[in-house]
């Protein structure tokens, strides 16, 4: 729990509030023993009601002050944990932000949002809750054993004798109720992980027939959480009613000493009395406190899993001394003897020693059978990885001179399956410019050939889009992506399959929109239908990693290589389609 101290200590001045109520709250219970004592010693004859009555008044002052203070402590301890939590949230997200694509490669989105919620929850209980119950039992302890010294230094000491029977198996267990309560943890984490995968999917799941597998096999995952949580449970149980057992049979035979003190004229009734109260505090202080160490290691364990996020380091970071950007980058790109192989698979080269460079203001079309490296280039440019070998230069700049955010905010980019979220048609567009005019996100959507459709929703751009756009046609949601691009005004455009999504009506109407976007700024279109590329400036086909043709589309079909291939075969492919659609 040692990582949530610098959160907590931002509050001081919530701290020193909650110190305070705490000392007075404690403070108050622990009177209540002595004026117990004074009653009975004094008897409670006629001669002494006005003492009698007095001690009573004093115990309604005392038991007023207990609750307002308790109140206060109570208040100030769970702000302090909701406030905790809530900054410990905020830069867990911050950080997962930062973390680069190698990371995620890996990891369950399902599994991290469990960490951001459910185990920071945890912490909000044990940080909450739980802090405020075992600080006042720690200072109701320690007043009670002092107060115990102070009626009967013998009886006082003989009590204690049991303290080292109960605080060592109360470690021992508490570390296997951490060890426990991670792994539940961990569980409901896998949990969660497939029921969010399934869940995003869950068109795929019903158009399949999967429902009932996956429903069955949630269901083994929620009981294997459920068993691992129960094991900690049992473990926390059998910890606090040995403790509770020990503490209490120690008190008995403690009592039972005192006893023969009063019966042998050496200790007052009511001196057994305050005693009596001051060791029923302090063995409930103890036994509470037992129960709340169970909750604190469980809270451990949920520590210590977001601690495992924390420190995980970004691989893509900017330099300590980043090259400034310039105002408006020209575009010119380099690759140069770039090889590269993806973490998740390192025995296979995903580019081998590849060159090329694109002149600002040029059209490149990139063409090539499935795991040719085109996306792998578009992916090292946005420095979502870095190379293993060789470099990229954006204006003579190595890209890993710069800041990531500055080179990214010099590309835009329209991926062959866009991300749409459930936000307003107008805020995804201006995704990454949320200080955009209404104006601008308009013109952006019309040269896209996006603005007739968003006016025919129901509330037009202010609409707001199902999760990942689940409402919106595979072309509509291309168009919005295409308008994102257009709106970032960046100085080198990243196509990829762009218009793959759309009929051809709406794919000729945006084929010109790009067109005029595309004009001035360098360009790099990702192909799959080689109609797209006809307008290149210049074709580079790639194959399996490397650079196998360049050339025009004039040029690279006379020369008979993979690009005629691949153009023959999906030429031959479309003429066949449109004669069944003919007929």
């Amino acid at each position: 729990m040692r990582p949530l101290l610098p959160y907590a200590l931002r509050y001081k001045q919530t701290i020193a509030f909650a110190f305070a109520a705490l000392l007075l709250a404690s403070g108050a219970t622990l009177t209540l023993p002595a004026a117990v004592r004074g009653m009975i010693d004094h008897g409670f004859s006629a001669d002494s009601a006005g003492t009698v009555n007095a001690y009573f008044g004093a115990m309604i002052a005392v038991a007023a002050t207990l609750a307002l203070a308790s109140a206060t402590r109570y208040y100030f301890v769970m702000t302090l944990g909701e406030r905790v939590v809530a900054d410990l949230r905020a830069d867990l997200f911050k950080h997962l932000a930062t973390l680069d694509a190698s990371f995620y490669d890996t990891a369950k989105t399902g599994e991290l949002l469990s960490r951001l919620t459910a185990d920071t929850t945890q912490l909000k209980s044990a940080f909450g809750s739980s802090a405020s119950i075992a600080l006042r039992n720690i200072f109701m302890f320690i007043g009670a054993v002092v107060m115990m010294f102070a009626t009967s230094p013998k009886l006082a000491g003989l009590a204690l004798a049991a303290i080292p029977i109960i605080v060592l198996p109360l470690i021992a267990s508490g570390r296997g109720v951490r060890r426990r309560s991670k792994h539940a943890q961990d569980t409901l984490a896998h949990a969660a992980a497939y029921a969010g995968e399934n869940l995003a999917a869950v068109r795929a799941m019903q158009a399949n027939g999967a429902q009932a597998s996956t429903v069955a096999r949630f269901k083994r995952a929620a009981e294997a959480a459920y068993d691992a949580a129960q094991a900690a449970t049992l473990l926390r149980a059998f910890m606090t009613a040995g403790v509770i057992l020990i503490v209490f049979t120690s008190v008995v035979a403690v009592l039972w000493l005192g006893a023969q003190d009063v019966l042998a004229g050496r200790m007052t009734s009511g001196l057994l009395s305050q005693f009596v109260l001051y060791a029923v505090l302090g063995a409930s202080s103890l036994g509470e406190l037992s129960s709340v160490w169970g909750e604190v290691s469980a809270a451990a364990g949920a520590a210590s899993r977001i601690a495992e996020i924390l420190a995980v380091k970004p691989k893509i970071i900017a330099p300590p001394h980043p090259t400034p950007a310039p105002a408006r980058w020209q575009g010119r790109i380099a690759f140069n003897r770039v090889s590269f192989a993806y973490p998740t698979a390192p025995d296979r080269s995903a580019l081998h020693d590849l060159s090329l460079t694109i002149v600002p203001g040029e059209r490149v079309a990139l063409v090539g059978p499935s795991g040719a490296g085109k996306s792998t280039l578009f992916a090292l440019l946005l420095r979502f990885y870095d190379v293993d070998a060789g470099a990229i230069a954006l204006d003579g700049v190595d890209l890993r001179d710069l800041d990531p955010l500055d080179l990214r905010a010099a590309m835009a980019l329209a991926p062959q399956d866009p991300v749409i979220f459930g936000l307003s048609v107008a805020e995804n567009i201006a995704y990454g410019r949320e200080g955009a005019a209404r104006e601008t996100i308009v013109a952006a959507a019309k040269r896209a050939q996006a603005h007739d459709f968003i006016e025919a929703l129901p509330q037009s751009y202010d609409t707001l889009l199902g999760e990942r756009g689940v409402t919106l046609s595979g072309g509509q949601r291309q168009r919005l992506a295409i308008a994102r691009a257009i709106l970032a005004d960046a100085p080198v455009l990243l196509l990829d399959e762009a218009t793959s999504a759309l009929d051809a009506e709406n794919e000729a109407a945006v084929q010109e929109a790009l067109h005029d976007v595309m004009a001035g700024r360098t360009s790099i279109v990702i192909a799959h239908r080689l109609a797209t590329v006809l307008e290149a400036d210049r074709i580079v086909v790639l194959e399996q990693g490397r650079i196998v043709e360049e050339g025009t589309h004039a040029t690279l079909t006379a020369a008979g290589g993979l690009y005629a291939r691949l153009a023959k075969l999906q030429f031959d492919t479309e003429r066949a389609h449109t004669a069944d659609a003919l007929l």
